[in-house]
């Protein structure tokens, strides 16, 4: 790997600073973050182009393992929470205009959803109980913490099949998907902790319920901050709650919004009752601008973290096969929320791959 690509994965730091920079540049300036990621990096994506090389594979084991690229994300799980506690101590301590609260409230859930939520899949896929933690410690500060349970328990095992409310379907609109997903996602975390717990013979009604504690630290993180907050100051302040859910389900529905484009409407073969063929590359759509992928630590070349799940984000490669989307994620977004649109951008690619794929 260059050391202009390995360094790259540093830019992600940058969507922080803008959101911090906007904030204290005041009014309409807390739009900053929401114009660059959604208007500036699609621009430059195009300019700067894409990226199709690969790790050599003889190198991929140090690339696995350079603490380089471990360090990074522990950084982010850092700042993430810096940025959290920064943020709900604005809120408590100034007043806001009600369209710079939700413009601030974009800014911090761009942040902790488009960037952080990422960085916590990629440490959740490791072994290391230190990473583990890490990505818990992420998906805490978006009260998404299940994500962790039903992701790789789940979506991983389920994958572009009807038993995955994870993956969208063909001609399904993101907003029936997103209810789907919403209760499909807890409803699958609760009961994988459920079989998890009985092969263990305990019921769900422990601490040991991953599930139960998905629920329950949120709760204490954010009652933790109101109950210092309003120590420190004299004042109990529910609007900092109130952002601390904003930015919460912000950072979710992005999540949710990347899932929907992330395997629209493909399918694995079923090969006998209830089994699948084997996930390959060709069922999640991928996309490779060089500019967008350091952004988001390559999880657009999510074809080959699919095949190879264990695979760290520094040396995940560039499938051919694999169906490409016509835009990065960030314009991809934004078209998944126009649905004829949508259904006309990306149909026609469906078709294609279906064709090409299991057309008898």
């Amino acid at each position: 790997m260059s050391k202009l690509k390995k360094y790259s994965f540093l830019i992600a730091f940058l969507v922080p600073a803008v959101a911090v920079l906007g904030y204290y540049l005041g009014g309409n300036f807390n739009f900053l973050t929401v114009g660059i990621v959604f208007g500036i990096l699609p621009i430059l994506d195009v300019f700067i182009g894409a990226d199709s090389s690969n790790p050599d594979e003889s190198l991929v084991g140090a690339l696995q393992n350079e603490f380089y690229f471990r360090f990074v994300t522990y950084v982010w799980a850092w700042v993430q929470l810096g940025l959290i506690l920064w943020a709900l101590w604005q809120v408590q301590t100034n007043s806001l205009g009600w369209l710079e609260w939700v413009a601030f409230g974009l800014s911090i859930g761009i942040t902790t959803g488009g960037i952080g939520i990422t960085v916590a899949h990629e440490l959740g896929h490791k072994n290391s109980k230190i990473e583990q933690f890490y990505s818990k410690c992420i998906l805490v500060t978006v009260c998404y913490m299940h994500f962790f349970i039903e992701h790789n328990r789940g979506h991983h095992v389920n994958v572009s099949t009807f038993e995955d409310p994870a993956t969208s379907r063909k001609g399904e609109s993101f907003f029936r998907f997103y209810p789907r997903t919403l209760l499909g996602s807890l409803s699958n975390s609760w009961n994988l902790e459920k079989k998890r717990l009985a092969k263990q013979g305990l019921g769900v009604w422990t601490f040991k319920n991953e599930f139960l504690l998905s629920l329950l630290f949120p709760a204490l993180f954010i009652g933790s901050i109101l109950s210092f907050f309003t120590t420190l100051t004299g004042q109990f302040k529910w609007e900092v709650l109130l952002f601390f859910l904003f930015q919460s389900w912000i950072a979710f529905t992005l999540l949710e919004l990347v899932n929907y484009i992330e395997h629209y409407g493909l399918k694995r073969r079923e090969v006998s009752p209830g089994k699948f063929e084997k996930v390959l590359p060709i069922h999640s759509w991928n996309q490779n601008f060089a500019l967008s992928n350091a952004f988001l630590f390559q999880l657009q070349r999510h074809s080959d973290h699919h095949a190879n799940a264990g695979r760290r984000y520094s040396a995940l490669r560039h499938f051919e096969e694999s169906p490409q989307l016509p835009f990065g994620y960030e314009i991809m977004v934004l078209i998944a929320l126009i649905p004829a649109l949508w259904f006309k951008v990306m149909d026609s690619r469906l078709e294609a791959w279906e064709k090409s794929n299991y057309s008898l």
